[in-house]
């Protein structure tokens, strides 16, 4: 089975489930000029938003993929199947300022279709963004207790991307009437 370009419109994805246990690499760079970094993620969201459909990610100022974020304007977000776990863990836990993690995963980088940062020829659903919106977590507005539980200061910075294309499996699409 091989990824293909998904409409908005048609696009099928369990949200609650995917991000809670499926993880996602997000990866902010530019794939011709090999100047980009990728980490696992789990927390974030999609939607609706100002008119444009978006993806919602955060990521801590600590984090390697964070100077990737802040100094390109675009950003992808893919989806591998559980073979790919420990690939994804690997990606989670080290950072790209130590060497090369994403060949010792081994996984292979890809140009996108509309964006500068790359996806993965293995991943069975890669989404393109364009960022449109970041703003940094205040501690202060947390008004759930729990919340405060997830920081030692390192708070998130959160980006919305506005989706440009997606490609994905056959699974991925919702068949319309």
């Amino acid at each position: 089975m091989s990824r293909e370009p998904i409409e908005i419109k048609e696009f099928n994805l369990n949200i609650f489930h995917d991000w809670n246990n499926g993880w996602y690499l997000l990866t902010a760079g530019d794939f011709s000029a090999r100047q980009y970094n990728t980490m696992t993620v789990s927390w974030g969201s999609m939607g609706i938003m100002w008119g444009k459909p978006f993806v919602q990610v955060v990521v801590r100022p600590t984090r390697h993929t964070y100077q990737f974020m802040e100094q390109y304007s675009t950003f992808t977000l893919c989806a591998f199947s559980k073979k790919y776990l420990s690939a994804l863990n690997l990606l989670g836990m080290k950072s790209g300022r130590q060497g090369d993690k994403i060949g010792e995963a081994r996984l292979t980088p890809i140009s996108s279709t509309s964006v500068a940062a790359p996806g993965f020829a293995e991943a069975d659903l890669v989404i393109e963004c364009q960022k449109m919106y970041y703003d940094n977590l205040e501690p202060t507005h947390f008004l759930a207790a729990h919340i405060a539980t997830h920081y030692n200061e390192d708070y998130h910075r959160v980006y919305y991307g506005e989706i440009t294309a997606i490609q994905g499996l056959e699974k991925y699409r919702r068949k319309l009437d």
